[in-house]
């Protein structure tokens, strides 16, 4: 019985049944936060009108307004947090794994991917970027690291300029992922 109380963090994440949250939002989510309280330490700051924490989670890669009103919802107190908490008392999460890549240049760092890649898919960009330790973020902020910005990079390059964020093209992406 207690071999069944042990559950992985994006598995528990999934299973909780929260709308517009399937597998791969939940593994998006379990990869930027890493660990249950971290998560629900976020997701509070969310739900108490924390703008900057709304921002970092707008700036994970595939989620958005509509998936954050569910986690909003589900999270704020009430009786599904109630029987969420109640849940999670009787087991014991597991944290995201991660692969130690401490070496890697991009190593903790949050990339952006905007406009055409030309040399590679973007899947390719995104797994590229995680496996060397990188946080793939879906739109710039004050906390993006760098961007990598093809033809056609529009709004997401713009507002890189504005925050002073770092704009690199495909080409020395792709020789700073080749430095590994």
């Amino acid at each position: 019985i207690n071999s069944k109380k042990e559950i992985d963090f994006a598995v528990l994440l999934f299973s909780l049944g929260i709308r517009h949250v399937g597998e791969t939002a939940a593994k998006l989510l379990a990869a930027h936060y890493l660990n249950w309280t971290d998560f629900i330490s976020s997701m509070e700051r969310v739900g108490n009108s924390k703008t900057d924490e709304l921002e970092k989670l707008l700036s994970i890669d595939g989620v958005g307004n509509v998936m954050v009103n569910s986690l909003v919802e589900a999270f704020s107190p009430g009786p599904q947090r109630t029987s969420i908490d109640r849940l999670v008392k009787q087991l014991s999460i597991k944290d995201f794994p991660v692969h130690e890549v401490s070496d890697s240049p991009i190593a903790n760092k949050i990339i952006v991917f905007t406009g055409k890649l030309e040399r590679m898919s973007r899947d390719e960009a995104k797994v590229s970027a995680e496996q060397l330790g990188a946080k793939v973020a879906g739109s710039v902020s004050s906390n993006t690291d760098l961007v990598v910005a093809g033809p056609g990079a529009g709004s997401k390059a713009k507002k890189a300029t504005e925050l002073g964020v770092e704009i690199i093209n495909e080409d020395d992406w792709l020789s700073l992922v080749e430095k590994r």
